[in-house]
This record gives structure tokens, C-alpha cells and sequence, in this order.
């Protein structure tokens, strides 16, 4: 039951307030300011007449209802106010006033002393301050009273420091309130940066990840962190190359971002110079890091960098975000000093390809802003290199990529009649003078010239020899007069496939298969089909077209599709397709959902009105032994694992799960109107009840849409020891789709190897004792 005080006149005893008449007079001005702060009520509000608390509803104001004059309307709490030791209030706010005398006046009447080491926090842990307090106030928020930031931060220094407690919950609560400057300012006072360090050193899993996240949300102050040194940068370098955990690899990489962008040039005030030494910094600054120092840290690392881009296709598009953002950071605050060796390593990663490929992972939306940063420091890369001049006398790298290409070429240094030195002539050059030659397009210029490594060339010579087999197999031979001209159009096709593609040598074949598809579709009816569209076909065609036309010609090869190797492959590939389908189901499962309550279709028509709690949110452990689960009258954010989840079903104990058995409640969903139904219940299609051999339905439930029907209804199937079956369409489908996918896959790589699949098997002769076994690829 909830306890209430009496703010207004706190001397008296509550048992005579009810029975005796105060005036507001008594009170002054104080009482005036304490009457516009709180009214707390108990029970009957006290009234300003005679007649008693059971007489009237009303409240203690300075409007009195002496002789006879209108009773003043009833004041209604504005917010529930709740103690640590569990006392809760019911108080009216005056919007007007400040958070520090509300905490004043709450302390006065509770006995809590001194106020300065109290605060005020909302039911999802955020700190009220004069800034949101009224939108508290008129979303009529649920309050508690609770340590002030600063009593907070000492007392968590103090257990990090002695080492008693649990230190993952305490470096959890930290790294929630170390973004609040009041906590930030005590922690640091009390050494909770270094406390925080020293985890990062010898801390592993959850409470690493904790103590990551701590450094890295102080690290949103422009103070206080400057005493990070080099083997802090590079203790977070090692956990950022060999932990693939995404919550400690997330504040890992934020945190060497924001070292990046703490350059002394990047302090507050600093302005351009033409000094070529850095300005000079107050003590302690923060602005004393920059891409030099954790470049350096990171070329400790092998294998850092390709770790970043890497996880630029994570599935998780936090962690993509935050990888983003780093590589953006190193582009735009690289020094000319590492410039060119740090953009030569993005380029080797390849790193535009890995962004394209986030860019269809992930919902463009949540990648916006680090694209279109990502671009610009492109479009900032492509702009210096074609204005850096190209200097091999100066320039090492410069020098190494010409004799490079000169020797690629294989062509030999000659001269002409005026016995002049002919060499860069020979490539299409008007001059011997190189650094004029590309004065106007610079280094940039010299890399488009650069050839690709030699695994990654396309063999011309036998790419034209194929094109011709190709073609006379088309044509049996006797190739039409313009046979050149398909050859020249075939041989570019197939260098634009090897490129597309990203081909190396040994994937020539599949080129070739790819060109095969292609000459098939060109040429068909080429006796009627005008010249343009065979041109159009093989100048414009999309690789990815060409791949999907070849995959849906192996669809219409029955003969190998009906051979019995090919049906085993299409077994196993079901097997694993449905294992892939049955882990993603129980994911669903360990995740949760929100469901509404629901009713069975033979349920008694007196039983059919609206629950106090309709919803309910269910949850797998990570046992896979028990469904956990919280009935409530509003949807609310579930916090991860079980806390928020006190009830729970056996698994083992469903011994079905029906489908479209329940009827909804009324008035739960939106499509209900809310009104008794008067004919008989109609179940929902979404619906579906867990039966038990003995004690009937466990839940019966609606889910709030087909997929996650779909999921649920599928996932516990699968889950149950009896089960291996799938109810919906859907997972049947996913089912099917993946093991054809897997099929086509695997005969593009048959075919593309010419291996030849035998229609049936020969046994060889029995073995003639007993000393063997079954080669499992039998099995």
C-alpha cells in the first residue's frame, strides 16, 4: 500500500488534520510557496469547512470556503514520488519551480537530510533537471528520490576501488551514468578514469565491455580523459583485432575514432597557422592525440585495418555504423606524413567495395550520414592525388610504379633516326618527359595506368582463342561474314564479365561459361534480329543478368536435374537449409515478442470481456528449456534477459501447438471495436494456443502479424523433441528457396569445372572380409 505524508503543515499529527479546521493564514508566504509545490493526499483531502473528511472531496488552499462561499476545486497529484527504502508519494509539482527545491521540500517532509544528496530520477533512469522537469511533470511521469550523480560517482569509485561488490553490475551502472556531467565530475575526482583503465586491462566479456563503454561516454566531455597514454591506444587496438564480441568491439571503436579527431589542430580556439609546429595546449588537455599517435598504435597491429573494413559487412549495423565512422575519421585527419601509406592500404582492403556491400546489408537510412561522409573523403582523395605531382626523383613509390609499368609492358628502351631515347613513347606518350606528361592529372593519372596484379589479369590471348571457339561451335564452322566483328564484340564482352565479376585465373572457366550463355541469347534468330540489338546485347547485358539467365538454364536441364547425384545434393542441401531456417526461428524465440491474449474458440460467451492485462511478452531462455513470460496492460520496453520476466513454461511440457484455435479479446486489438460480440467467437488466423497432454492450454495467444506468427508458431515446433515440422507456408518456403539456391550454386560450380555427373554409380565387388567401413560421403 502506498504511504502519503502531509506536506502543509508537517507539525501536526495526520489523525487531527482530518478533524480540525486550519487556515492557510497560519502558514505566511512559506505556507503559500509550499501549497503551490505539493499537495500530498491521505485517504479524504482535507476541506476547509466544518463538516468533516467524509463530507467533502476538496484540498488545502488559500481559496477558503468560510461562510457559505463556492468550494474550490479538488487538486489532483500531479506524479508519484518513490523513496529508496519504497515509500511512495502522491504529490501535485508546481511546474515553476526548480528541481533543486522540489528535492528540498520532498527531503524537508520525508526527513531526509541534506538534500544536496538527493536526486530525482524518472522509472527508466533518467536524471530530472530543471530542463525536462515540466515535460515530467505533464506526462504526469512516475518519480523516484534517489542519490544525487555526485554521491553516485564516489560511492562506485570506491567499490571499483576496493574490489568488493560485483563489478560487472558496477561498471555497468557507471557506464549508464558517467554521461551526466554532475557523476562525470565526482568520478574523475576520485580517479575513476584510472579505475576504468585498469579494467580494460585485466577485464574480460560483459564487464570489459562495460568498462569500454565508460571511457568511451566520458570521452564525450572535453576533459578529464587527457592522461590516456600510448599503451592504453594500443591495449584497445589488441581487444579491437581479436574480440569478435559486437559490445565491446562497438565502444573499442569508438573510442580509437575519438582519439582520431582529438588532434591539437581540432581544440577549441586553435585557429590556422602557417607555423609548422603544433599550438600550444593548457595542461591536461584532451586535444593531444590525433591520426600520427593511434596510426602508429595501429601499425603495431597487423591486420587492424582489413579488421575495421572487415566489419563493415557485419550484420550488425551498429557495429558497420561504427567501423564507418573510424575509417572516416583516419581519411579526414590523416597527415601528410602517412598520407599516402595509409590511403595505399585502404585501396589494397578495397575498401569501396566493402562499403558498397554494407550499403545493401544494412537499411540505407541507418548509414546515411557515414556514406555520404565516406564520399566526400573520396571525392577529398581522388582531388589531392590528381593535384600531387608525379615526382620519381624525390618520390620512391612514384619511381617503383613506373618501372613497374615500363616493365609490364615488355618492350624494350629504343631510338629513333635522331638517335633520341624512345621509351615512354612506346606506350602512347608524347614526350620522354613523364613528370610533364601527367602535370595534369598527377599521381591519380599514374594509378589509372598501373595494371592489375598478375593473378587478377584477364589472359587475352586465350580469352580471344575461346571467343573463337565459342563461335564456331555456334555456327558448326561455317561462321558468317561478319564473324570478326562478333568475335571483337564476344572478346569484349568476356573482358567486361572478367571484370565484373572480379575474376581471377581460376574462375576462367566460369567466364567462359558466362560468355557461352551470353553468344546463345545474342545470336538467337540472328537471321531477323537487326545488327544494333546484337551489338546492344553484348555492349550493355549486366553481369548480374548473364548470372540469373545461366542459373534458370540449368533449371530447364532435366536430364541433370533428375540424376541421382543431384537429387542426394538436393537431400543434404534441404537438411542444411532446414537447420539454417530451424536456428533462425529459435533466435526469434530467444529474442521475444509481444503477443495478445486470446481466448479459446469454445470458451464461454461470459468470459469474453476485456482483461486487466491483455498483452504478454514471451521469451526462450538460453537453455531452451523454459518460455519465460510477463502479462501487462500496456506494451512496455523489455530489458534484456529475464528480469522483467517472472513467470515461465516448461518446454517439455507442450505437447502441441495449435493453430487458429483462439478468438481475440475485445477491445485488445485495433481492428476490434471494443464491443460484446454477439455471434459466436470467430478464431483469428493468427492465433495459436501451447496445449498440454494434461493440463490443456498453457497460453493461448495472437501473434501481431504472419512473420512473427510464422517464427513462433514454427520455432517451437522445431524446438519440441517430437518436432521437425513447420506449420506455415512461409517457413516451408524459406525452406525450399535456400536448398534450390544451394543447388543452383553448387552445378554453376560443376559446370563451370566441366566435371561430367555420372547417371548412376557402379559397386565394385564385395569386400571379401570384414576389415571396412562406409565412406560417410556414402552415408
Amino acid at each position: 500500500m502506498d504511504h502519503f505524508h502531509s506536506f502543509l503543515l508537517p507539525n501536526c499529527d495526520r489523525s487531527a488534520l482530518a478533524s480540525k479546521l486550519f487556515p492557510v493564514s497560519h502558514l505566511g508566504w512559506a505556507g503559500d510557496r509550499i501549497l503551490a509545490l505539493f499537495t500530498l493526499f491521505e485517504g479524504y483531502f482535507v476541506s476547509m469547512s466544518s463538516a468533516g473528511p467524509s463530507s467533502s472531496k476538496g484540498h488545502v488552499g488559500s481559496a477558503g470556503l468560510a461562510n457559505g462561499s463556492p468550494k474550490a476545486p479538488p487538486l489532483v497529484p500531479t506524479n508519484h514520488v518513490t523513496t529508496l527504502e519504497g515509500v511512495t508519494v502522491r504529490a501535485r509539482i508546481d511546474p515553476t519551480l526548480t528541481v533543486d527545491d522540489v528535492i528540498k521540500q520532498l527531503c524537508s517532509s520525508l526527513k531526509k537530510e541534506p538534500a544536496s544528496n538527493f536526486a530525482l530520477r524518472d522509472d527508466s533512469g533518467e536524471l530530472i533537471t530543471n530542463d525536462n522537469l515540466r515535460k515530467k511533470i505533464r506526462g504526469r511521469v512516475g518519480l523516484k528520490l534517489v542519490k544525487s550523480p555526485s554521491c553516485e560517482a564516489t560511492d562506485t569509485a570506491n567499490i571499483l576501488r576496493s574490489g568488493d561488490g560485483d563489478l560487472r553490475l558496477t561498471l555497468f551502472s557507471a557506464q549508464r551514468f558517467i554521461r551526466e556531467e554532475q557523476f562525470a565530475q565526482e568520478f574523475l575526482k576520485h580517479g575513476g578514469l584510472q579505475l576504468l583503465v585498469d579494467n580494460v586491462y585485466s577485464a574480460t566479456g560483459n564487464t570489459l565491455a562495460y568498462a569500454l563503454a565508460g571511457i568511451q561516454h566520458l570521452m564525450d566531455f572535453d576533459y578529464g580523459w587527457g592522461s590516456l597514454d600510448e599503451d592504453f591506444i594500443f591495449r584497445v587496438v589488441q581487444i579491437l583485432t581479436s574480440s569478435s564480441l559486437i559490445n565491446i568491439c562497438r565502444p573499442a571503436t569508438a573510442i580509437l575514432k575519438k582519439l582520431v579527431e582529438a588532434s591539437p589542430l581540432s581544440a577549441p580556439g586553435v585557429l590556422a597557422s602557417t607555423s609548422k609546429g603544433p599550438p600550444t595546449l593548457p595542461p591536461g588537455s584532451v586535444y593531444r592525440y590525433g591520426f600520427q599517435i593511434v596510426f602508429d598504435q595501429m601499425k603495431k597491429e597487423r591486420g587492424l585495418l582489413e579488421t575495421v573494413v572487415n566489419r563493415l559487412g557485419s550484420a550488425e549495423t551498429q557495429m558497420a555504423q561504427y567501423s564507418m565512422m573510424l575509417i572516416n575519421s583516419l581519411l579526414s585527419h590523416a597527415n601528410d606524413a602517412r598520407w599516402e601509406e595509409f590511403i595505399a592500404e585502404l585501396e589494397r582492403l578495397n575498401v569501396r567495395r566493402a562499403v558498397i556491400r554494407s550499403m545493401s546489408l544494412h537499411t540505407i537510412e541507418d548509414l546515411t550520414s557515414c556514406i555520404l561522409d565516406f564520399q566526400a573523403n573520396m571525392v577529398r582523395v581522388t582531388y589531392r592525388k590528381k593535384t600531387t605531382l608525379v615526382d620519381p626523383e624525390n618520390e620512391p613509390a612514384h619511381e617503383d610504379t613506373l618501372s613497374y609499368i615500363w616493365h609490364s609492358s615488355k618492350l624494350e628502351v629504343s631510338e629513333d633516326e635522331s638517335g633520341s631515347i624512345v621509351q615512354w613513347r612506346k606506350l602512347g606518350f608524347e614526350s620522354e618527359d613523364v613528370v610533364a606528361e601527367f602535370s595534369e592529372v598527377g599521381v591519380l593519372g599514374l594509378d589509372c595506368l598501373l595494371s592489375r596484379p598478375e593473378e587478377r589479369r584477364c589472359p587475352l590471348g586465350k580469352a580471344s582463342n575461346e571467343v573463337v571457339e565459342l563461335l564456331s561451335m555456334h555456327w558448326n564452322i561455317f561462321a558468317p561474314g561478319y564473324f570478326y566483328r562478333v568475335h571483337f564484340l564476344a572478346t569484349r564482352f568476356f573482358l567486361r564479365m572478367w571484370t565484373e565479376s572480379g575474376a581471377a585465373l581460376g574462375d576462367f572457366q566460369r567466364v567462359v561459361d558466362l560468355v557461352r550463355s551470353q553468344v546463345k541469347d545474342a545470336l538467337r534468330s540472328e537471321s531477323v534480329r537487326p545488327w544494333h540489338e546484337v551489338e546492344h546485347k553484348f555492349n550493355e547485358t549486366a553481369y548480374r543478368t548473364v548470372r540469373d539467365r545461366q542459373m534458370k538454364e540449368l533449371e530447364l536441364e532435366d536430364d541433370l536435374l533428375n540424376k541421382v547425384p543431384v537429387r542426394n545434393l538436393r537431400a543434404k542441401l534441404y537438411k542444411e537449409s532446414y537447420e539454417f531456417v530451424r536456428q533462425q526461428r529459435i533466435q526469434c524465440l530467444l529474442q521475444g515478442a509481444w503477443f495478445a491474449m486470446a481466448l479459446p474458440q469454445n470458451a464461454p460467451r461470459e468470459l469474453v470481456r476485456r482483461p486487466s492485462r491483455p498483452w504478454r511478452f514471451m521469451r526462450l531462455d538460453s537453455g531452451l528449456k523454459y518460455l519465460h513470460y510477463v502479462d501487462s496492460a500496456v506494451k512496455f520496453p523489455v530489458r534484456n534477459g529475464l528480469e522483467d520476466l517472472p513467470e515461465r513454461i516448461d518446454v517439455s511440457m507442450i505437447s502441441e501447438i495449435a493453430t487458429g484455435t483462439c478468438a481475440p479479446l475485445s477491445g485488445v486489438l485495433r481492428d476490434q471495436s471494443g464491443l460484446p460480440p454477439t455471434g459466436a467467437l470467430a478464431p483469428s488466423p493468427l492465433s495459436f494456443s501451447l496445449l498440454s497432454a494434461h493440463e490443456g492450454s498453457l497460453a493461448d495467444l495472437i501473434a501481431p502479424d504472419r512473420s512473427r506468427w510464422a517464427d513462433w508458431t514454427d520455432g517451437l515446433n522445431m524446438l519440441r523433441r517430437d518436432g521437425g515440422h513447420a506449420h506455415s507456408n512461409e517457413t516451408a518456403g524459406f525452406v525450399q528457396a535456400l536448398t534450390e539456391i544451394g543447388l543452383k550454386i553448387k552445378l554453376l560450380d560443376l559446370s563451370g569445372e566441366m566435371v561430367e555427373i555420372p547417371t548412376n554409380l557402379t559397386a565394385g565387388p564385395p569386400p571379401l572380409d570384414t576389415s571396412f567401413y562406409f565412406s560417410e560421403s556414402l552415408l
